[in-house]
């Protein structure tokens, strides 16, 4: 679904809005806030020239510059296990997993250079058991995917991650995790409060997802197509993580699952439960939207 003209003049309406969230940050390496963010799909609305990709190619250089990160951990909508966090140990190479099927061959010739730390992946699994929770570490014989492909960072990492850091980026070490196969948003909250003092460690923990992914209504993508059930789900998402009081934005975030739009948005709930992951996270602060993009918004919690 490709954006149409007007859509695309809307990027600088968008982009004085975002640029001026982004300045806003705390430059605060030793309490690094977490992120939700919109990440790519071949299927967005915003496309390779729109306000999503944009944005993004802004954001990465933005969380390197205000943070000073020692590595980033990332969960995506893209890899579900039961009742047990796996997080990646790859080494001096993260591999990629292309987990996607009847694209354009060119977009299985993507490249994306990264790098993993075990060190990093042990503290990960270290943090997940002293919160009670069952993880190991993944390492690359290891398949993955719900399909048993694998391993890698699956397209949920690194179609955004390109644009947000380049097609090489080895400065920075890079382990992904699991989220809960459940897609219960108490669950994945509290999977991501486990890694919470991650953020006091100087690591950035970033959760991709969208607020808007249906595939089975391709015109749910572009706000110009998209039912007013779709759009008024999104605007509920930004209304919700707008509330300043701590509890009541989590009671609303968790109630966002009983929105009469959401299933219309959400056949599946895969691609909107990293939001709570990202809220898990940054847990006992507050909450800002820094880019408001229809779909793809991404929020700031821990501020």
């Amino acid at each position: 679904m490709y954006p149409k003209e007007s859509e695309i003049a809307d990027i600088k309406v968008f982009q004085t809005n975002w640029r001026a969230n982004l300045d806003s940050l705390p430059a605060t390496p030793d309490e690094i806030s977490s992120f939700f963010f919109g990440y790519l799909s071949f299927h967005r609305w915003a496309g390779a020239n729109g306000p999503l990709a944009t944005f993004l190619k802004e954001f990465g250089p933005a969380l390197l510059e205000k943070y000073q990160p020692k590595g980033i951990v990332v969960f995506s909508a893209h890899w579900e296990t039961n009742n047990e966090r796996l997080v990646t140990d790859y080494g001096d190479e993260n591999p990629l997993l292309m987990d996607y099927y009847g694209f354009r061959p060119e977009l299985y010739q993507l490249k994306f250079k990264s790098r993993g730390d075990s060190v990093l992946s042990r503290r990960v699994v270290e943090l997940y058991k002293q919160a009670g929770q069952s993880a190991r570490l993944s390492p690359k014989p290891e398949n993955r995917g719900s399909d048993g492909r694998g391993p890698g960072l699956d397209h949920g990492v690194f179609i955004p991650f390109r644009l947000m850091f380049g097609d090489e980026f080895v400065e920075i070490p890079i382990v992904q995790v699991s989220i809960d196969s459940s897609l219960n948003p108490e669950t994945n909250w509290v999977l991501g409060r486990a890694v919470a003092k991650l953020r006091e460690e100087g690591i950035l923990v970033l959760s991709g997802g969208l607020t808007v992914h249906n595939l089975r209504d391709v015109a749910s993508f572009a706000p110009s197509s998209a039912q007013p059930a779709h759009k008024a789900f999104d605007k509920a998402v930004l209304a919700a993580v707008a509330i300043i009081n701590e509890t009541e934005r989590k009671t609303a975030m968790v109630n966002l699952t009983k929105h009469a739009g959401f299933r219309a948005s959400h056949p599946r709930e895969d691609h909107f439960i990293p939001l709570y992951v990202a809220a898990g996270a940054g847990e006992g602060g507050n909450a800002k939207v820094i880019a408001d993009i229809y779909g793809g918004e991404t929020v700031a919690f821990g501020l």
